[in-house]
């Protein structure tokens, strides 16, 4: 049988385990990503078992 390496995904923020896992084979896109310890919800792209954080653009106010 062939083993798949697995592991929990981290939040960025505090660095505690999230109550997702991730394999070696998944793929993420645009992921809320959401801590029960710190209770924050961070964008996250997931691909061969990097996570990288998604910077979100500040909201602007339009001019007239």
């Amino acid at each position: 049988m062939l083993s798949i390496n697995s592991q929990w995904i981290l939040c960025p923020l505090c660095g505690n385990k999230t109550r997702n896992k991730i394999r070696e084979d998944t793929v993420l896109k645009n992921y809320p990503l959401y801590c029960p310890k710190c209770r924050q919800e961070t964008l996250i792209e997931v691909e061969n078992l990097q996570v990288t954080v998604i910077k979100e653009p500040d909201a602007q106010t339009q001019s007239r």
